[in-house]
Parts: C-alpha cells; sequence; structure tokens
C-alpha cells in the first residue's frame, strides 16, 4: 500500500485485520515521516525501537489468530502529561523532566487493550498553560502548514502530529480549547468530550472540574472509534440526516470581532451547511461573556495549585506546586502561575465557591435554555476568532488593527462550553489566502457526544479536506 501517512484510524485498523498492511510496515512508514518532520518539533519522546517491538507483538497476535482490539496495530501519539508506564511525562516543564510514572493513565490503558499502539510523547505549552505551545524549556512547537506560526495549545504536539500525517491520530487534553484550537489550527478534528465521559485519572491536571483527554485525527470516523476505544461505548453509531436538522448560530458574542479571513471562510461554511438542507437558527447566549469570566481563570487557578499537588501526591513525586512553578521556564507560563503562592494574590475560597455554586450552574442554565428554547441539536461557530499566530505572539496578537491579549482572545469561543461541561467539536473548513486552517466548532448538549460525533461524520465532507501541508 502507498501513501500509508494517509490512513485514517479505521482505515489502518481494517486493513491490518483483513492482512492487506502489517502494523510493523504502518510502524515503520509512519517513524520515517516522523523524522523527516522532526523539524516541526512534535514530539518529546519519540523510541522507534519501542514502537517497532509493539508493532511486530500485534502482527504476531493477528497470525496467532488471537482476537484483536478495534484498534490493533494503529499508532497513536499521546500528550505529554498523559502517564505512560513506559516513557516520561513531564508535562512540558523541567520540574517533572525525570518523571517516570508507574502505571498508565486509564486513557491509555484502555487504548492499548484496543490494540493501538503508543507512537510516543507529544510536547505541549508547558504545564498546559497556555495556547501558543512555544516551550521555553524544549522549544516552540512549529504549525505543519506554516512553520513561522503556532500550532495551538495546549496541545499543539498532538496536532502538529496529525496534521503533518505522522501519525493517523493523537490524544490531548481540554482545559478551556487545548485539544478543539490546536486542532483548528492545524487542519485536523479535535473532540472535547462531555467532562467526566473519559477518565481523567493519571493525567497532569489543571483543573478537576474543567479538564477532559480528548481525541484529535483527521476524520470524524477515526474520533468516533477512539472515542468508543476509551469509554466502552458498545450501541452503534446513530446516523445524522442533514435535511431538517437544526443548528443554532449565536451571533451574540461568538461571531463577533472575528480576524477578515476566519469571518469570510466560515460564513462560507455556513451557506455550505444550508445548501446540505441545514436549517440554521439564530440563538442567542445572554450575557455569556460575563458569566464565563466568572467562572473561568477563578476555577481554573484556585483548582491548579490544589490539583496539581494531589498528582504529584498520588505518583510519589516529592516536589509540589510552589517547586514546580520555581522550575518553570516559560515567561508567560510564571506570570500566570507565581500569583498562586502569594495569600495576598491568590484566587479566595470564597470567590472559587461563589464561581462554582452560583456563576457555573447559571452558565449551564444559559446552554440547555439555548438548545431547548430554540430546538436546535448544535451550535456553530469559529472555533478561534484569529488563524494561528505568528510563534512568539505569546503577549499579544493583531486583531483587526488592534493589538488583543494572545491566550484569552485565542479561548473565547471555545472557553464557555468548556466551563459549561458540554462536548465540542472542531473541523477544518478552509484555508486563508496564506494557506493556514480555519476551524468551525459544533457543540452540543451535555451527554449528546455520539450524536455530536454522528452530526460530524455527516459534515465532513461539506468542506474541504486539507492539503498535505
Amino acid at each position: 500500500m502507498n501513501n500509508l501517512h494517509e490512513l485514517g484510524v479505521v482505515e489502518a485498523a481494517a486493513a491490518i485485520r483483513s492482512g492487506d498492511l502489517t502494523a510493523e510496515g504502518l510502524a515503520a512508514a509512519l517513524l520515517e515521516r516522523a523524522h523527516t518532520h522532526s523539524s516541526l518539533n512534535a514530539f518529546m519522546t519519540l523510541e522507534p525501537d519501542q514502537v517497532m517491538a509493539a508493532a511486530r507483538r500485534a502482527d504476531q497476535q493477528r497470525q496467532a489468530g488471537q482476537q484483536l482490539g478495534s484498534l490493533h496495530g494503529v499508532p497513536i501519539a499521546l500528550k505529554d502529561n498523559i502517564n505512560t508506564a513506559d516513557m516520561p511525562t513531564t508535562a512540558g516543564t523541567p520540574g517533572l523532566r525525570e518523571h517516570r510514572p508507574r502505571a498508565d493513565a486509564p486513557v491509555v490503558s484502555a487504548l492499548k487493550a484496543a490494540g493501538a499502539i503508543p507512537f510516543g510523547k507529544v510536547g505541549m505549552h508547558e504545564l498546559a498553560f497556555g495556547i501558543t505551545s512555544n516551550n521555553s524549556a524544549f522549544g516552540a512547537i512549529k504549525n505543519p502548514f506554516g512553520h513561522r506560526h503556532v500550532p495551538g495549545g495546549s496541545s499543539g504536539g498532538s496536532a502538529a502530529a496529525v496534521g503533518a500525517r505522522i501519525v493517523p491520530a493523537s490524544i490531548g487534553s481540554d482545559t478551556g480549547g487545548s485539544v478543539r484550537v490546536p486542532a483548528a489550527f492545524c487542519g485536523v478534528m479535535g473532540f472535547r468530550p462531555t467532562l467526566l465521559r473519559w477518565p481523567q485519572a493519571g493525567i497532569v491536571p489543571i483543573s478537576s472540574t474543567r479538564d477532559t483527554a480528548g481525541p484529535l485525527a483527521r476524520k470524524a470516523a477515526d474520533l468516533a472509534a477512539l472515542d468508543a476505544a476509551v469509554t466502552g461505548e458498545r450501541d452503534p453509531m446513530p446516523v445524522t440526516r442533514l435535511s431538517g436538522f437544526r443548528i443554532g448560530v449565536p451571533r451574540g458574542f461568538f461571531w463577533e470581532d472575528l480576524e477578515e479571513e476566519t469571518s469570510r471562510i466560515c460564513e462560507s461554511a455556513l451557506e455550505a451547511l444550508k445548501h446540505a438542507g441545514v436549517v440554521l437558527v439564530d440563538v442567542d447566549l445572554p450575557e455569556i461573556a460575563a458569566v464565563d469570566e466568572a467562572v473561568s481563570f477563578t476555577v481554573a487557578l484556585y483548582e491548579a495549585k490544589r490539583d496539581l499537588d494531589r498528582y504529584l501526591e498520588g505518583e510519589g513525586v516529592a516536589k509540589r506546586f510552589a517547586e514546580i512553578v520555581a522550575e518553570a521556564a516559560s515567561p508567560d507560563v510564571k506570570t500566570i502561575l507565581r500569583p498562586l503562592l502569594d495569600p495576598a494574590t491568590a484566587i479566595s475560597e470564597r470567590a472559587y465557591r461563589d464561581a462554582i455554586e452560583v456563576h457555573r450552574p447559571k452558565l449551564i442554565s444559559l446552554y440547555r435554555a439555548c438548545f431547548s428554547n430554540h430546538r436546535v441539536d448544535a451550535i456553530v461557530f469559529p472555533t478561534a476568532p484569529v488563524p494561528a499566530p505568528l510563534i512568539g505572539e505569546d503577549e499579544t496578537v493583531i486583531l483587526n488593527g488592534r493589538a488583543v491579549p494572545t491566550f484569552p482572545t485565542v479561548v473565547r469561543n471555545t472557553d464557555p462550553g468548556s466551563n459549561a461541561g458540554i462536548p465540542g467539536i472542531s473541523l477544518p473548513v478552509g484555508l486563508t489566502r496564506s494557506g493556514l486552517p480555519i476551524g468551525l466548532e459544533f457543540d452540543a448538549p451535555a451527554g449528546r457526544d455520539r450524536d455530536l460525533l454522528s452530526l460530524a461524520i455527516a459534515l465532513e465532507s461539506l468542506f474541504p479536506a486539507p492539503p498535505l501541508p
């Protein structure tokens, strides 16, 4: 088979199962591609001998007539904040450079049980506290569609590896947009499951009430296959018929102040939806900006110290939050985390309780009312208001002639759904004139993950597939 790097997860698994392809042959081709594209700096750890040994075992199991899992022999990359017993888990920070977990995270165990082959650990924004993956400790990760640009973050290595066709899929993590934003910037698909649908144990945390692992791939069916493998889903995928399907368009906030080409491409995508028979409904989420702001950083920054200390203690790591922060290398990350060490500038218990007990329930209610009152099964909006910034634009980026803060601007549209705990998926819908991908996000009500994945499967043929970068 030619062009093995173009195979998706489902295609590769089927070819290996049928004997048309060996796991060893696929692994060798992808390792060669990883070497060719090493300048992307997508990987933190990649041991070719380890990958090839696992691929040979997969082929031996097939030849012996053993029962094969749904992902048998398929290489999957893992973000470097996800515990792996046979590879370091650094979370992209010097303080955890030597951290070797005692056991795989449940997400990794589930993928292995389905037959997947871990294909190295991919780089990330330090401690996942950023949106560029410009990591001062381990180097900037580059966007495969433009090496001067960031791949997004914090799962930047995941998106770069999938976008460059080094792997058919990768597992990232998403607190406020860290799967969907890099997917949008690198021309791939990224899925954030409903909060707690995927197990979160064994993953270096930011915020236990916001974090979730999630997959990145180039095909919607692959996202669905990975979701089923991790969750144990056995029901067949529902089939979505686009004719008459109602999708809400929240024009206020989500569609405001967009970069010109982002707006043009996403508006064109809406026209494609209408042409396919989708019913677009103008919806509103009143006060969404203020309510989300009252939840977002208050919750994440309060929980960060508590949850990281719990992780470190559970892993038997002697260091604690203060020592990890003291060793942090990235200036933007230190700026965010250092104030948490001072009681005078840390988030107060009262502010946190207000965010969790008052503002988050209001945010959840806004979404429930939007879906229910307008009788829509999803809402749609640009994943990010801007295309991928240049490497080095960690503090500010230019939007419509103004210098605006990079982090809150890039996650503006992805953050509210994260705080509400609902599922979201970003699909690539076009390229800017300079060749940078643009993503369009679809969010669904909590628990409707399979319906959202089915919608993505139905929609992906409407939009131009990104070219090989």
